[in-house]
């Protein structure tokens, strides 16, 4: 196992699983990482990325 993603993991309070299921700890790794080009990063840190969640509206 990739140390970085072991010491990640184990950053993350994820111990136990990786203990039991260390597979899986690398399967969900692999396609996190797989997947950092499609979070789109807000430009202005201000911005929300979706509208402020108020009760009523929409409805």
């Amino acid at each position: 196992m990739d140390p970085i993603v072991a010491a990640l993991a184990k950053a993350a309070g994820l111990d136990k699983a990786l203990a039991q299921f260390p597979g899986d700890v690398t399967a969900a790794a692999e396609q996190a990482l797989n997947n950092t080009g499609v979070v789109k990063v807000p430009t202005d840190p201000a911005a929300e990325p979706w509208p402020p969640m108020r009760a009523g509206q929409g409805l």
